[in-house]
This record gives C-alpha cells, structure tokens and sequence, in this order.
C-alpha cells in the first residue's frame, strides 16, 4: 500500500492558507477517487481506497504541521508500508507560486512539517511533492505570510497548483516517480517567465 500524507494544521482557521496547501492537494485526489478522509486514525483523518490503480491511503495528520512525524510514526506502522512507499505533499517557500517539484529524497529544507517527518522516520528517503508558495516579495514575518489566508487575486493560482499536485501523485503513482519528476519538473516561473528545471 501507498501512504500519502498532505502536511497542514487542522483547524478552519488555517484551512485556506499557503501552509495547508498539502491537505488541499489530499482533498483533491480523495474527491476524484471517491475516498472519504475522515477516519480518526494514528493522529489523522485516514481514508483508503485506489489512486492510479494502487491502493492507496490517504492521510491528513492532525497534530499540527510542526509535529506531523508523530502522527507519520503511526501512519507507516498502520498502512504497513517503507518510508519509500510514502509520499509527502507540502508547500515550498523557495518556490514560487504556480510551480511543483518532485523530490525522490532530501533535506527539510527549512519546512518544520518536513522537518519533523525525516526526525520521526529517521531517513531522508521518501517522495515528496512540493508545491511553491514564494511572494514576488517578502515582506514582514514568514510565519505570518504562511498562516495568512489566501488571497481573492491568488485563487487561481492556488486552484492550478493543487490540481497539479494531484495530477503528480497519481502519475507518481501509475509511471513511477523518475518519469512523474520528468514531466512535472519542468514548469514555467510566473516572475522569470521562463521554462526552468532542476
């Protein structure tokens, strides 16, 4: 079985903020397969069914972001799965808006949620989507710009960037994750204008 855990903080308060653009790309995919995450389970809300032709389960962890390796513990002991078979969805404040990148394994890259996943797991070496959420220009507190709700100007940026993110975990899915960051990895900067991969 696939794990897919989409980082976030519960709550209303934080529901439509740049941090919980992982519990929105979960709510996509569990919409279209038809899967329903509610379920109280291992600090989450959990539900099961198939993505792309692969049971999958697919998770919110409701420990709040920073701590989001204390629910990922259980998470991978309940779907009896490696951290190689887990797949985690964040937002990226080192990527702008409107751009996705697949990362085989990696550094938390100064994300707490990420952060606390590799301490809980112990290993670096999981998939993760990683979905761009970098202002034109910072102003003020990183904390706050995360936590803030998202703009009426920035919708649709958020609507495309979240069923990308949906679009790339099932062809994580279905092609593997080389051929996923192939595809996906090569996006056009809204800033740059310009096709950019790395």
């Amino acid at each position: 079985m696939r794990l897919i855990v989409g980082l976030g903080n519960p709550g209303i308060e934080y529901a439509w903020t740049p941090h919980n653009l992982g519990f929105l790309v979960v709510d996509a995919l569990a919409e279209d397969a038809g899967i329903r995450v509610t379920r109280p389970e291992a600090k989450s809300l959990v539900g099961i069914g198939r993505i792309a032709g692969e049971e999958a389960m697919l998770a919110k962890p409701h420990t709040m972001m920073n701590l989001s390796g204390l629910a990922m513990r259980e998470l991978v002991g309940r779907a009896g799965c490696e951290p190689s078979d887990v797949i985690v969805i964040c937002d990226d404040i080192a990527l702008p808006w409107g751009m996705l990148r697949i990362r085989e394994r990696g550094t938390a890259g100064g994300h707490n949620g990420l952060k606390s996943v590799i301490g809980a797991l112990g290993t670096m070496e999981f998939v993760r989507v990683r979905l761009g959420v970098k202002p034109e220009e910072m102003r003020g507190d990183l904390k706050e710009y995360v936590l803030r709700q998202i703009r009426h100007d920035e919708e649709d940026v958020v609507a495309g960037e979240i069923e990308q993110g949906a679009e790339a975990v099932k062809a994580i899915l279905a092609e593997g994750t080389q051929n996923a960051m192939n595809r996906f990895n090569r996006r056009v900067s809204p800033q740059a204008g310009e096709e950019t991969q790395d």
